[in-house]
């Protein structure tokens, strides 16, 4: 089933992203000729009116066709009037962005509607672990106050005991050199506690070995609404600073494919629904950041050049948006060629540790 449920999901992201660029190109006015999920060759096609419905064999997207992308092309004097680059800038960079915020809105109401059934994470001791060094030190219903004399939150404590290292190379149950030294609140009393944290291969972090508790966050809407946008803002900066940073080989790493989306989609699925609709909300976010890029053949290059031919005031010769393209397609391609080698490795090595 989880299969069938990624397939699903991804598949409705690109299918919202066409039908953003196909029903304002409609209600603009524009003649579409074809609307296709995936790529050709085409498996299924059906025409109602002008426009003809298709499945491609090849499933790495989607688009819409909408008549005179090519401004050379030639039209019979009863469909010109309706080609795309017979209309008015406004009009095709309208166009153009509504896949993109299809997206944004997809993965906004995505996040919206989990917001409300959001548990809040607590500083309190829910669960501890058997044979951890938290068994020993640790007690259900404690309140961490503090960790290594520094007050925060859950994430906070997190990361201050994932510092800690040990006295030599980081391997499997090694514990750290010093301890972490955590103030609790136990039975209206406060108590120091000294444990020595564990690394933990599996998650690549030092542990100590318990589980935090929650509570429901129970926002009002606009509080949902500013969740959502928060999530999204921060998913943008973090995904800009990757592209930003793409010479790095650490920052390669992050880059991901279709692949990689889709297994790890899968295997959300097969774990936690509210982890595969975040995840969802995280790829359709993705998907409208990277459209936005001002190159050909992603959104953002159409934008572009419309733009540059109303800066102009004139059209650009269409030979010169070809050859700029190609920037682009280099671009795609190499991101592309990334994003596969990054999966493939993790598929063959370690896998992509969604839990």
């Amino acid at each position: 089933m989880s299969y069938f449920l990624a397939f699903a999901g991804i598949a409705a992201l690109v299918i919202l992203h066409e039908f953003g660029h196909f029903i304002v190109a409609k209600w603009t006015g524009m003649r579409v000729e074809r609307f296709s999920l995936f790529f050709p060759p085409l498996l299924v096609r059906k025409k109602i009116g002008e426009t003809e419905y298709a499945i491609g064999a090849i499933p790495a997207g989607g688009y819409v066709k909408i008549t005179g992308m090519n401004p050379e092309e030639d039209l019979p004097p009863n469909v010109a009037p309706r080609a795309y680059y017979n209309q008015p800038v406004w009009k095709r960079v309208v166009v153009i962005l509504a896949g993109p915020a299809m997206n944004l809105l997809v993965a906004f109401f995505i996040l919206f509607g989990l917001a409300f059934g959001a548990q809040k994470v607590t500083a309190v001791v829910e669960k501890v672990r058997p044979g951890t060094p938290a068994a020993a030190a640790l007690k259900p219903a404690d309140r961490i106050l503090s960790v290594d004399g520094r007050h925060g939150d859950p994430a906070d404590y997190q990361k201050r005991i994932a510092a800690h290292k040990c006295a030599g190379k980081q391997t499997n149950g090694c514990q750290a050199a010093v301890p972490a030294t955590l103030e609790v609140r136990r039975n209206g009393q406060t108590l120091p506690v000294r444990v020595r944290p564990r690394y933990n291969a599996a998650d690549q972090r030092m542990e100590i070995g318990f589980f935090y508790g929650t509570r429901p966050l129970n926002p009002s809407v606009p509080s949902a609404a500013g969740t959502a946008g928060t999530f999204m803002w921060d998913v943008t900066k973090a995904t800009l600073g990757v592209f930003g940073r793409i010479f790095q080989a650490k920052e390669r790493k992050q880059v991901g494919s279709i692949v990689g989306g889709y297994e790890v989609t899968r295997q959300s699925f097969s774990q936690d629904l509210r982890r595969a609709l975040t995840l969802l909300a995280f790829l359709s976010l993705s998907l409208a950041i990277l459209n936005l890029f001002p190159f050909l053949p992603l959104d953002g290059g159409h934008v572009f050049w419309s733009l540059v031919e109303k800066v102009r005031g004139k059209r650009v010769p269409y030979r010169v948006i070809e050859q700029a393209s190609v920037l682009g397609i280099m671009l795609v391609l190499t991101l592309f060629f990334i994003g596969v080698t990054n999966d493939i490795e993790r598929l063959s090595g370690g896998g992509f540790n969604t839990r």
